[in-house]
């Protein structure tokens, strides 16, 4: 095959202005800048990502309707279900698995893009179930019938969770593999900035129609359709890709250790050193990986080279030592960064049930889904990004001289800001329909829609996608831009498993409030399955506190972060 000419050619050194270096086309030939990468591949690539974003979002985004319609799930544990299936799309480490069980970064795209499809597939499939058991329970008097079995419940969250990790992988080698298309040695290099803005804004068009097109379909016509949609996006997803292969550009080592395990080795006998020896800390910054070496074994130059001896290799080249401690230098920024991700899920769970309470009418005899107005993200991201790029970024260039116009971390930091604005919004506004519902005698109607109109919940949303803008993407391309280049999907993987890391916590915060406010005592249930009972806006007062320590935080540790461009 193909691919396989890649793993045998012979590395040699390249010397044609025209050829970019460290590079090969599909064929096997050096890769030449006048007919692969730079936007003519990259543009296949972001297509791809729109169509799968398109499915993965098409059934994020009403999932917790599903959950707590179709099975029966309270509020709460819908909530949970939502983070925990978002948790295993981000976090799970699936391109490092990807590396090892597919070999190439194409190969790894298309084993997890075809498992996409299988997943919707067999998650339309349930939803047939599903939808069978609710007609035949319209056909008996036995009120426990319309509840959907075990099985079939098990079956449903085996299909989303093959579908979290399917999407997890391909999303991973995805983005990489996008910016990988731009030579950071020429001119084209320069549009890897402009290359994450404007993928995030061709996904957000796709998303956009996805949640205002799909919503709809799920809440009005039926689950099988609504399910089955997204698996025709995965499809089209696998084929874009495939249609630019002959345009992609590779980097591929040949017969080389991969660099997770020669980092890995660094931190294994900085371990072993640190229990058996009190070395200075000064010693270690300054790279003495010398003195290192002559407690056991001769230390192997560069621990780059393929025909290295095993048995020679004790500890990494001073190369390897720092690119060790980038990769440590980047926990306390992704760490502070959690309480964002925190803050971030809850567009896709509580935010949507809060609409389903309101005035969703637009005119007579027609309402919007409640899960459509998360289009509200997506617009807000795509009419945002060419402002960003076209406008603010040159007008910021005038005044701190960068090309970038702003650093990653400061995009970060602006990001975080907003969010945590967002939160406070999101508490004020949950407070009317509260107030409302008292007003009107409506605290025990749960079904009963509250006289408030749902656009009351715009403002929270289009920060959100203002956030998104600044953070997300300046997370993206921070954690891709300060690893070592070869641990650029790592580096992604790093970044999606903030996400990840962070939907889990909501979880467990849902689960901890959720046991602390039972309603025993007299206390008030914060997750009340009725709404008009239950008290969101704590929560949301809650996560905007513990989003200015987070911030807080974060500036903390970015005052003393160094960009590291010398490893890259």
């Amino acid at each position: 095959m193909a691919i396989n000419a890649l793993l045998e050619r012979p590395q040699s050194p390249l010397r044609e202005e025209a050829v970019v270096p460290r590079t090969f086309d599909y064929n096997g030939r050096p890769a030449k800048r006048s007919t692969s990468g730079g936007w003519r591949a990259a543009w296949f690539i972001v297509g791809a990502a729109a169509a799968e974003r398109t499915a993965y979002f098409g059934i994020q985004v009403n999932l917790v309707n599903y959950l707590t319609g179709r099975l029966g799930q309270s509020t709460a544990m819908a909530a949970k279900n939502v983070n925990t299936w978002f948790g295993v799309t981000a976090a799970i480490s699936t391109s490092l698995c990807g590396r090892l069980l597919c070999g190439s970064i194409l190969h790894h795209c298309c084993c997890f893009s075809s498992l996409c499809p299988a997943g919707l597939g067999l998650l339309t499939i349930s939803a047939v179930y599903t939808s069978q058991s609710l007609s035949d329970c319209q056909n008996t008097e036995k009120i426990e019938s319309c509840s959907p079995s075990r099985s079939q419940v098990l079956f449903c969250f085996f299909s989303l969770h093959l579908v979290a990790v399917a999407g997890g992988g391909y999303k991973t080698c995805n983005q990489a593999f996008g910016a990988d298309q731009f030579d950071e040695e020429d001119p084209e290099g320069k549009a890897k900035s402009s290359y994450f803005n404007w993928s995030s804004f061709c996904i957000c068009i796709g998303l956009s129609l996805s949640m205002l097109t799909l919503s709809y379909i799920q809440d009005n016509l039926n689950w099988v359709l609504g399910f089955g949609i997204p698996c025709i996006a995965m499809v089209v997803a696998l084929l874009l890709f495939l249609i630019g292969t002959n345009t992609y550009r590779y980097s591929i080592e040949r017969d080389e250790k991969s660099p997770i395990m020669r980092i890995s080795k660094v931190f294994v006998e900085a371990a072993r050193i640190w229990r058996t020896t009190s070395l200075p800390e000064k010693a270690i910054e300054e790279g003495a990986l010398g003195a290192l070496s002559h407690q056991g074994s001769q230390e192997c130059k560069a621990l780059l080279e393929p025909n290295c001896p095993e048995e020679d290799v004790k500890v990494g080249s001073a190369t390897e030592f720092e690119k060790a401690k980038a990769i440590l230098r980047l926990f306390p920024i992704w760490s502070t960064c959690l309480v964002y991700a925190i803050v971030l899920v809850q567009s896709s769970t509580f935010f949507a049930k809060q609409g389903m309470t309101m005035d969703r009418s637009v005119w007579s005899g027609v309402d919007i889904t409640a899960a459509s107005l998360q289009v509200c993200i997506s617009l807000s991201i795509v009419l945002f990004v060419p402002i960003y790029d076209r406008i603010f970024i040159p007008m910021a260039r005038k005044f701190t001289k960068k090309p970038s116009g702003i650093t990653m971390l400061q995009r970060i930091g602006i990001g975080i800001f907003i969010s945590s604005i967002s939160m406070v919004i999101a508490a004020l506004v949950e407070t009317k329909p509260l107030k409302t519902t008292q007003d009107h005698g409506l605290i025990d109607m749960p079904y009963a829609t509250v006289p408030m109109r749902v656009w009351w919940l715009v403002p929270q949303y289009i920060l959100f996608g203002l956030s998104d803008v600044f953070a997300v993407v300046g997370l993206q391309e921070f954690f891709y831009d300060q690893v070592p280049a070869e641990l650029r999907s790592a580096g992604v993987s790093l970044y999606l498993s903030i996400f990840g890391v962070g939907s889990f916590l909501s979880s467990f915060l849902i689960t901890a409030i959720e046991k602390a406010t039972d309603g025993g005592d007299g206390q008030e249930v914060w997750f009340n399955d009725n709404l008009n009972r239950a008290h969101l806006n704590y929560f949301y007062w809650l996560l905007s506190e513990f989003s200015v320590v987070g911030f807080a935080a974060y500036l903390h540790f970015t005052r003393s972060y160094t960009y590291n461009k010398g490893l890259l």
